[in-house]
C-alpha cells in the first residue's frame, strides 16, 4: 500500500476504472500507514476542528432513516424553533475562546426560507463581525443558489449537505428527496462560490462497493471536507436495531477515504465513541479533521481532551482565544 500512496503523494488520483479491491483485503496497519503518509504529505499536520450549533430541532419533514430528528418518528426528541440571536453569538465567541477553527448553524427541516432565513442571515452577520476569525458554515438543507449566496454575503464560506451513502443505496435510506437533489446542492453552493463539505453516515446496511461509490463520487464533485459518521443507532427510528461497526471496519473506511480523496479533510463526526481513548486511531488512519463538542442529537467529544490528545499526537491545532 505504501507503492499506491506514494503515487498519489505523486500526484496519481484514483478513479472508477481502477480496481480497488486491495482495499479489502490488505492488513489494516499497512492501510492505515499508507493513509497517514497521505496525510502528513498533502495535508500537513494541522488538524481542523468544526464545532456546531442545532439553529432548529426536530419535526423534520424528511424520512432519513437514521435520524432521530424526523417527524416520521417517534424518537422522543424534543423539537425547537430557530434558537435567537444572542445563542449564536455566544456559541461562535465560545468556540473562539477554544481554539476552533469552524463554527456551523445546522437546522432540521428540508431548507431554510422565510422570517427564520432572515434570523440566519443577521446571526452570521454578526457572527462574522464579532468573531471575523472565526470561519463560518452552514447546513441548511436544499437551499436555492440565491439564497446560498445571501449567505456568503454575510461572511458563510461553507455550506454543508450530506449524501449520506452510495446513489444505488440512498432510496433505502430517504425517499423524500432524491439522491439528484443532492448532488444539485452541491452543485448551486459552489455555483455560489462556497467550499462543500458533504459526506455521510455508515453503518445503515451498505456494501463495500457502496462505500467506495460515495467516496469516488466526492472526489469527482471534488468536495473539500469529508465528514465520516458512524452510525450510532437511535431508538425509534428504522436503524435503532443496527449493530454498530466494529473498530477495525471504521477504521478502514476512514482510510479507504483518505486514499480516493487524498487532499480533502477527513473529518470525523458522530461514533468516536466507539473507541475508548477519543479516537486517536482515526488521526492515524488518514483522518485530519473533526467535529468537536457535542453532535446533534449524541454527545460529542469534548474539546479540551481533543486538544490534548491532538497535541500530544503532534498536531497542530488553532490557540486558544486566537
Amino acid at each position: 500500500m505504501l507503492t499506491l500512496a506514494n503515487e498519489i503523494i505523486a500526484g496519481r488520483r484514483l478513479t472508477r476504472r481502477d480496481d480497488l479491491s486491495i482495499f479489502f483485503i490488505v492488513g489494516i496497519e499497512e492501510l492505515c500507514e499508507g493513509a497517514d503518509s497521505i496525510r502528513t504529505h498533502l495535508c500537513g499536520d494541522k488538524v481542523d476542528l468544526c464545532s456546531i450549533i442545532n439553529g432548529r430541532g426536530g419535526n423534520c419533514s424528511e424520512n432519513c432513516k437514521f435520524c432521530a430528528q424526523s417527524a416520521h418518528y417517534h424518537t422522543g426528541y424534543e423539537k425547537h424553533s430557530f434558537l435567537n440571536l444572542e445563542e449564536f453569538l455566544k456559541g461562535c465567541k465560545e468556540a473562539e475562546r477554544e481554539g476552533i477553527d469552524r463554527y456551523s448553524i445546522v437546522t432540521a427541516g428540508r431548507t431554510l426560507e422565510g422570517e427564520d432565513l432572515e434570523k440566519a442571515v443577521v446571526a452570521y452577520q454578526k457572527m462574522h463581525e464579532i468573531c471575523p476569525d472565526m470561519i463560518l458554515c452552514a447546513s441548511h438543507g436544499l437551499m436555492k443558489e440565491e439564497d446560498i449566496r445571501r449567505l456568503k454575503e454575510a461572511g458563510v464560506t461553507m455550506y454543508h449537505s450530506n449524501i449520506e451513502t452510495s446513489e444505488r443505496y440512498f432510496p433505502e435510506i430517504c425517499t423524500t428527496h432524491t439522491y439528484e437533489d443532492k448532488k444539485e446542492e452541491i452543485r448551486r453552493a459552489k455555483a455560489a462560490g462556497m467550499a462543500v463539505c458533504s459526506g455521510g453516515i455508515f453503518g445503515m446496511g451498505e456494501t463495500w462497493q457502496d462505500r467506495i461509490e460515495m467516496a469516488l463520487l466526492l472526489s469527482e464533485l471534488e468536495v473539500d471536507s469529508i465528514p465520516l459518521n458512524f452510525l450510532i443507532p437511535m431508538p425509534g427510528t428504522p436503524l435503532g436495531d443496527n449493530k454498530p461497526l466494529e473498530q477495525e471496519e471504521i477504521l478502514r473506511i476512514t482510510a479507504i477515504f483518505r486514499y480516493i480523496n487524498p487532499a480533502s479533510y477527513i473529518r470525523i463526526a458522530a461514533g468516536r465513541n466507539y473507541f475508548s481513548d477519543g479516537g486517536k486511531a482515526f488521526f492515524q488512519a488518514g483522518a485530519n479533521a473533526a467535529i468537536t463538542g457535542n453532535m446533534l442529537t449524541t454527545t460529542g467529544q469534548n474539546v479540551a481532551q481533543d486538544r490534548e490528545m491532538l497535541r500530544n499526537m503532534g498536531f497542530q491545532i488553532k490557540q486558544m482565544g486566537a
